[in-house]
């Protein structure tokens, strides 16, 4: 890998990566492309010497079965409809034979041909390989055994002199984890290859055709004919026969190497690495070895995940015992900052820091090795003006903080916790810098150098090179950065838990001094309860009195009405004023309580004929009363002028709407006898224009409706 200034060194490397390597109008020359059109009947451009390998003379717009008999062009036919393609099969005669794949790009069938090798091992033994080989791969335990493991079946496979495991790290460079070669090769194994060496657009196309072959790096393409003029080039993207760039047979030259195949490395559709097989002579890998080397690279990816995984799991148990352990000692009530700064090294053997720093406000706590305290200041709003990044991590801390190349060498890496902005409030883990050596196959600063009106070309030296890399520390792992978001919000949740500690004991505080003066104001509120109901009661009474000494009927009517009056006066006040009650009331429990008391005082017959749909609205206190009055008046009004005194139907309804509610009193007497407004009227209409709401006379056929709509609150 190619760190710190080293980096910054290298050229331009842009044109590599335009380079329109899938679409080279070419192929290599020991096989045949025929490109046949959308149907898979008739070939309309070929590649390579047709002649020769199929022994078929070439004319224009020949059909395809001419060229590979009808069994197989129908079979490649199908291909069409197939995004993949694949092996179509083997055209075998005197003296010769050929392998036969097929695929579809854009509106043409490609069919390519390659002569098979023989000797050709048997089906038996390519499945013995395979699975003696993936019963190797499935017994390595360590990523560096299982790539040792790979690098020495897929030797066996292919037969090439030297095979590499090249695993890409992250700036994009490659590096050697494995190798098996022949003795007299020189190793390359544990150096690195800039990013250069493979372009952004070959890298797309290794995930896409997992498997490269170049028999002979010497070769001379072979053109499509007749020229090809369409207005969009043929797309060789998937092509084994593509011709590769001039560039890269010149790297493979430079390299000493004179055959080449990739294997590609995916694990989860991403490119991993690759399996790089170099020989020193020309050599062709026929379709049943490429076959069983994809099939091995997919047992290879799937270890590599599994070993990855496994051992990704095992840093996570670990790390997640010790925040176990961390949050399980921070059992103290004081504040959560006290807590902290009496556990520093706990936080900083968390994710094995060099050094650790608490900051709050203008306040800093440290143990370990760390910058000077106004280097701290610092760095801490830096990471603060980054609050969008509750958790920042870097290995290069001076590449994004210049600042920082000042004290890189106790503190290169740096991983972050931003706990409070507003407070200022950060943990800061530390990581010294580590020099390393590094070893390059050749030096990368060099790996392309153009002079005014040169193309593009490859470096021209692979001896061994090394550079030391300065300015960065130990890497923080994908599972310390999970940790430390976890740290974070666990640290968040014991804050808001003591915090809602101490909330909950302030409000039981107020709530014990609010119910004593609760019960002192309950205490007044029933002594003048029991007060005012016995005034009222002696008011009744005495009317009651007055009533049975006096002989008039009429005044024995008012005072009786005059009674039921008081009586919804005193219910309501009972109601309004029971201990669990204060401010506001239910309405609908009220108004039935004043309909039973209406039917006690006018007999118990009424009872059966009262209806009563009452919804639970609530009301303020000085709202109700009115309301109560409305309904006391009405149902008087019910019984003395709809049924003359005897019993009938009362429908009393109350419901909310939304900010409003409406009560509805009916009945089905004789109807309204009078529009001239009486007393009862005139009353009625200044209680509910109290309530600032509206009184409606409606025609109950027969009977009368009065409905009265009211805010809830004014």
């Amino acid at each position: 890998m190619l760190e710190g200034s080293a980096l910054n060194s290298l050229p331009d490397l842009s044109a590599c990566d335009r380079e329109p390597i899938h679409i080279p109008g070419s192929i290599q020359p020991h096989g045949v492309m025929l490109v046949a059109d959308s149907t898979g009947t008739i070939v309309r451009h070929t590649a390579g010497d047709v002649e020769r390998l199929l022994r078929v003379k070439l004319n224009p717009d020949k059909p395809l079965a001419d060229f590979i008999g009808a069994d197989l062009a129908g079979k490649a036919a199908l291909m069409a409809g197939d995004a993949k393609g694949g092996f179509v099969g083997s055209l075998d005669a005197t003296g010769w034979s050929v392998d036969i794949t097929a695929h579809v790009s854009g509106e043409f069938l490609i069919v390519e041909v390659e002569p098979r090798q023989e000797p050709e091992k048997s089906s038996a033994e390519i499945l013995g390989s395979l699975e003696s080989a993936s019963g190797a791969l499935d017994r390595s335990l360590s990523l560096k055994g299982l790539c040792d493991v790979a690098a020495r079946e897929f030797r066996k496979l292919t037969q090439y002199d030297r095979v590499m495991i090249y695993h890409f790290v992250d700036d994009g460079a490659g590096m050697v984890l494995a190798e098996d070669r022949q003795p007299h090769l020189h190793s390359f194994m544990n150096h690195h290859f800039p990013a250069s060496d493979i372009p952004q657009q070959a890298r797309a196309l290794y995930v896409r055709n997992p498997i490269r072959v170049l028999p002979d790096a010497g070769y001379t393409p072979a053109v499509l004919e007749p020229q090809w003029r369409s207005a969009a080039p043929l797309d060789m993207s998937d092509s084994i026969l593509r011709s590769v760039s001039p560039i890269h047979l010149r790297y493979l030259k430079n390299m000493g190497v004179a055959a080449s195949a990739s294997i590609s490395i995916v694990k989860d559709s991403a490119l991993w690495g690759l399996i790089a097989c170099h020989n020193e002579t020309p050599q062709v890998i026929p379709y049943h070895v490429r076959a069983a080397c994809r099939t091995l690279a997919s047992s290879f990816a799937r270890q590599i995940k599994l070993i990855e995984e496994t051992d990704t799991y095992r840093d996570r148990l670990r790390l997640r015992g010790s925040e176990d352990a961390l949050i399980a000692a921070l059992s103290r009530r004081g504040p959560l900052e006290e807590d902290i700064t009496d556990h520093l090294d706990e936080f900083a053997r968390l994710f094995s820091g060099d050094g650790f720093a608490v900051m709050r406000g203008d306040t800093i706590f440290t143990v370990g090795v760390c910058p000077p305290e106004g280097d701290i200041h610092q760095l801490s709003e830096w990471l603060i003006w980054k609050s969008a990044e509750s958790i920042f991590s870097t290995d290069r801390l001076a590449a994004a903080y210049p600042a920082a190349e000042d004290f890189q060498n106790i503190a290169a890496g740096v991983l972050a916790l931003l706990l409070s902005v507003e407070e200022r409030w950060l943990l800061i883990w530390f990581r010294a810098e580590e020099i390393q050596v590094v070893k390059w196959a050749g030096n990368p600063h060099k790996a392309v150098e153009l002079k005014p009106g040169e193309i593009l070309s490859p470096r021209a030296s692979f001896e061994a090179w090394q550079e030391t890399v300065r300015g960065r520390s130990r890497r923080w792992t994908l599972v310390e950065i999970e940790g430390a978001a976890r740290i974070r919000q666990e640290l968040s949740e014991i804050g808001q838990i003591r915090r809602l500690r101490d909330l909950n004991r302030q409000l039981t505080e107020a709530a014990s001094a609010k119910d004593l003066l609760l019960d002192q104001k309950q205490f007044l509120i029933g002594e003048v309860n029991h007060r005012v109901q016995n005034s009222l009661q002696l008011v009744s009474s005495f009317l009651s009195f007055q009533a049975r000494d006096s002989g008039d009927p009429v005044f024995k009517d008012a005072v009786a009405e005059a009674r039921r009056r008081i009586n919804a006066v005193s219910l309501l006040h009972r109601s309004l004023y029971r201990g669990d009650v204060i401010g506001v009331t239910d309405a609908g429990r009220y108004v039935e309580e004043l309909c039973d008391n209406l039917i006690v005082s006018f007999g118990e017959e009424w009872k059966k004929h009262f209806s009563l749909r009452l919804g639970p609205v609530m009301l303020p206190i000085d709202r109700v009363i009115p309301l109560g009055l409305v309904v006391t008046e009405l149902v008087i009004n019910i019984n003395k002028y709809a049924y003359g005194g005897a019993p009938g139907p009362v429908d009393v309804a109350l419901t909310e709407d939304r900010t409003r509610f409406r009560l509805v009193v009916a009945d089905k007497g004789q109807g309204r006898i009078s529009v001239r407004p009486g007393f009862g009227t005139r009353m009625m209409t200044g209680l509910v224009a109290q309530l600032s709401g509206e009184l409606l006379f409606e025609d109950n056929a027969p009977g009368l409706r009065v409905a009265v709509s009211a805010p809830i609150v004014v």
